[in-house]
């Protein structure tokens, strides 16, 4: 229903306005460019005038008249008319695309830049698919209006203009047929703007909707394959890939009934015209050549006045793909006022009170958390999944704001300091390690100010018992690994990950199921990586095997939201609950997962 309403409300003129200014305001760095594309655009259009007006004398002079000056000067003006013509169009074509896809590519650029400022609840709430299709499709929309659309508004509206004023000058008495069907035109344009803008925004909606199914079945090709769901994604895919079908075809039959019924009165004036010609009362008050003109000038302006009316359909497109692209840059950014500057953090985290809920939901995920970890400490998080270890974690580099309470670094308040400040003193390995579509060596290397000598990469990946596999790859440490790593096994993706943490040498330190999910070989070297990461750094550990977190020097154990036991591991044995019974639980797991004898 909310998607019905939406479709029915049609923009007010104002909310068109505001968004060409917003448009606008990209194309303003190239003004100097812009107003050499708006003069070659009306000297192009009183060329293509001039060619109505040169049929004048052509006929009376030439043919009529029979003047020898006319003869000579008059084809001379026809090849001078069509190189300026042809001069002009082509300064305005080039003009135009060289401004257009400068404005595409500064807003591509502000969105990019914009998902990279937008607070993880945004992605959230959107997927993938949705996204890239505003960064690719949408954008590409408004391109457009940046060129084509101009290019035509403004060339092909000066042409009408002209040959408008050239016929009235001619004949004002005849031009009155044409203006009496003028308002008959406008109400099929008005109409056909209604329906372009409706389906435009229905078609950008699909494009998002298959983009993301495509990169679902794309990501997740080998659980496609091994559950059998071939036929399952084809069919969503064709459902929504028909969806967008339907949108586009009935954009495509609006576009198509505007064009012929917007010339059909064009058609109708000219029809009455010819018949008029033949009155002796207009030959009276009009040359042969002059009508002749005249006809030519109608004729003239059926193409201009076909592409004015076409290209209402793509600026209504590009219309709609601005209201979706500016919806993005109009997103509040992740909240950065700190101003508390931090070289580098001695690492006392402090947790006071903590609750925490996503938004738009009710259910609190963090309730009243307090912890504190003391510089060079580790502390493990263990729980039941959906317990909030991940959500507390994601709250000491301000991914997320508690509603209540506060999260202080060295004392002060996270908020208060700069988020870049803040986050360079952090290192995180996850189980879902994130490699890039580069090398091994930029990949470890990822995000620092500076590039790391070849000594620093090597010292890193040794660290991490990485160096022993990145000596097999094709290309050492310039192999490129695909895309999220691709050509690497899940532990060798996560010792490239201990690397990067290990080049970065942040003093803060998280691990969120660093060591899950890998079978014991990896488990065990990775371990051993671990260890001399977290040496002398402030850790904070989610577990799920709770054999990676005894030597923690505490354990909190959180069960729905709330810290239900703290200690080390043998106080927390000892003390026989929720710990204890996780411990014999996931033992009791593993002794049935063990091999067969």
């Amino acid at each position: 229903m909310k998607r019905k309403a939406l479709d029915a409300t049609h923009p007010s003129a104002g909310e068109s306005w505001n968004l060409f200014r917003r448009i606008f305001q990209f194309i303003k760095p190239y003004w100097r460019m812009g107003i050499v594309a708006i003069i070659s655009m009306i000297l192009a259009a009183a060329g293509q005038a001039a060619f109505a007006w040169i049929i004048q004398p052509l006929v009376d002079g030439t043919f009529i008249q029979q003047d020898p000056d006319a003869r000579i000067w008059v084809p001379l003006g026809l090849v001078g008319i069509f190189f300026f013509y042809a001069f002009t169009t082509f300064a305005a074509q080039y003009t135009v695309a060289w401004v257009g896809r400068k404005v595409v590519k500064d807003i591509r650029q502000a969105v990019f830049d914009q998902y990279l400022r937008l607070p993880a609840g945004f992605f959230d709430r959107h997927s993938s698919g949705t996204l890239l299709a505003k960064l690719t499709y949408n954008v590409n929309q408004i391109s457009a209006a940046a060129s084509k659309a101009i290019l035509i508004l403004v060339k092909d509206s000066f042409t009408i203009l002209f040959l408008l004023m050239y016929m009235t000058w001619l004949s004002g008495w005849l031009m009155l047929i044409v203006f009496g069907l003028a308002p008959a035109v406008a109400l099929v344009i008005t109409a056909a703007n209604k329906r372009f803008r409706k389906f435009s925004r229905r078609m950008q909606r699909s494009v998002g909707d298959y983009a993301q199914v495509a990169e679902d079945s794309i990501r997740g090709h080998s659980e496609v394959k091994i559950f059998g769901a071939e036929d399952y994604e084809s069919s969503r895919f064709r459902k929504i890939n028909e969806r967008h079908h339907r949108q586009f075809m009935r954009y495509k039959t609006v576009e198509a009934a505007s064009q012929p019924l917007s010339q059909f009165g064009a058609v109708i004036a000219l029809a009455i015209i010819v018949y008029l010609a033949t009155m002796d009362m207009v030959m009276e008050t009009i040359t042969p050549g002059g009508m002749i003109s005249f006809i030519a000038a109608m004729l003239l302006l059926l193409p201009p006045l076909k592409r004015v009316v076409k290209v209402n359909s793509e600026i209504q497109k590009a219309l709609a793909a601005g209201e979706s692209v500016f919806e993005v840059l109009d997103t509040s950014p992740e909240p950065d006022h700190g101003e508390r500057r931090l070289e580098r953090a001695e690492g006392h985290l402090e947790v006071d009170h903590v609750w925490f809920r996503y938004p738009q939901t009710e259910d609190w995920v963090l309730r009243d958390i307090s912890l504190e970890i003391r510089p060079g400490q580790t502390v493990a998080l263990v729980g039941r999944s959906g317990s909030g270890k991940s959500t507390l974690a994601s709250l000491i580099p301000r991914f997320y704001e508690p509603e209540h309470g506060e999260v202080r670094l060295d004392g002060h308040p996270v908020r208060e300091y700069p988020l870049r400040d803040l986050r360079g003193q952090m290192a995180l390995v996850s189980q879902q390690v994130v490699l890039f579509n580069d090398t091994v060596a930029n990949n470890i290397g990822y995000g620092l100010a500076r590039e790391p000598s070849a000594e620093e990469l090597h010292e890193a990946a040794r660290a991490a018992n990485a160096l022993e596999f990145i000596d097999d790859l094709p290309d050492g440490f310039d192999t490129v690994v695909g895309e999220n790593g691709v050509m690497l096994s899940g532990g060798q993706r996560q010792r490239l990950a201990i690397a990067r943490a290990l080049l970065k040498d942040a003093p803060i330190l998280i691990l969120d199921e660093a060591t899950s999910a890998l079978d014991s070989e990896s488990e065990q070297k990775i371990q051993d990586a671990l260890e001399q990461l977290m040496r002398g750094r402030t850790t904070l550990v989610i577990a799920h095997r709770l054999s990676t977190v005894e030597d923690a020097d505490r354990i909190l154990v959180l069960d729905d939201g709330q810290v239900v036991e703290s200690g080390t591991h043998n106080e927390l044995m000892e003390a026989g609950g929720h710990y204890a019974g996780l411990q014999k639980g996931q033992f009791g797991e593993e002794e049935q997962a063990g091999p067969e004898e």
